[in-house]
């Protein structure tokens, strides 16, 4: 089963250990560049290429994206039949995902289509949900707008969760769930359902204004979320 992984965060370096524990790693990773990082300004590698590299898979770091880039890694390592994408952070070309014969297996932390866009873990904190989950679907050029290929709920119980614990779950919530779904995908035997677009929700970048509290006004429930989700 030859396939791409593109990832470039925490998050995204969550899923591939999963998927290389569960001894289905993929044949390429693809990762933004190396980048400065902290008050120092290091240059710092993504987690997913740091991890690609311990387990000696090639990694690839394009700043731009072109169908042509993919061709010449498919000479490197083979035909991949599909890709997977988690937490990138660019948009994938409709000519990238055609370059896929499968297409490629979107990776979202919601369940679709709740909290479409940048920031739906971030978003269920905020909103006092009490259940979220993952969502794995057949990407098109439109953002978190595929057709599903299964998803799973995660219960929120913990009324004290944070941002980064419930990142944590959700990555390896996603990441088992693709090592269960891979073979029969590989083999075209799941049949994705629509997203139903009337129950359609977005979410967006926050600013630092987002996190300013009133503490004479804001209601503490709602700071008390701003601090889980935004901190």
């Amino acid at each position: 089963m030859k396939y791409f992984f593109f990832g470039t965060p925490k998050f995204s370096a969550a899923v591939l250990k999963k998927l290389i524990d569960g001894g289905m790693p993929p044949s390429g990773v693809v990762s933004n560049p190396d980048r400065p990082a902290g008050r120092k300004k290091i240059i710092t590698s993504p987690p997913t290429k740091v991890l690609a590299l311990e387990h000696g898979i090639p990694v690839y770091q394009p700043e731009k994206l072109s169908k042509l880039e993919i061709e010449n890694w498919k000479l490197e390592i083979g035909e991949p039949e599909f890709a997977v994408v988690a937490a990138y952070a660019k948009i994938i070309p409709r000519e990238v995902i055609n370059a896929f014969p499968k297409g490629i297996i979107g990776v979202h932390p919601s369940l679709l289509p709740k909290y479409r866009g940048a920031s739906p873990i971030q978003s269920a904190i905020l909103n006092g949900d009490k259940e979220t989950g993952v969502t794995l679907y057949q990407m098109d050029e439109k953002i978190d707008h595929g057709d599903i290929l299964v998803n799973d709920k995660f219960q929120m119980t913990n009324s004290k969760i944070t941002y980064e614990e419930l990142e944590e779950r959700l990555a390896e919530l996603a990441g088992d769930l693709l090592v269960k779904i891979l073979p029969d995908f590989a083999e075209s035997g799941i049949k994705p359902a629509a997203q139903d677009e009337s129950r359609a929700t977005f979410t967006k970048k926050f600013s630092t204004q987002d996190g300013f509290v009133d503490l004479d006004k804001d209601d503490p429930a709602i700071i008390y979320r701003k601090v889980r989700a935004l901190n």
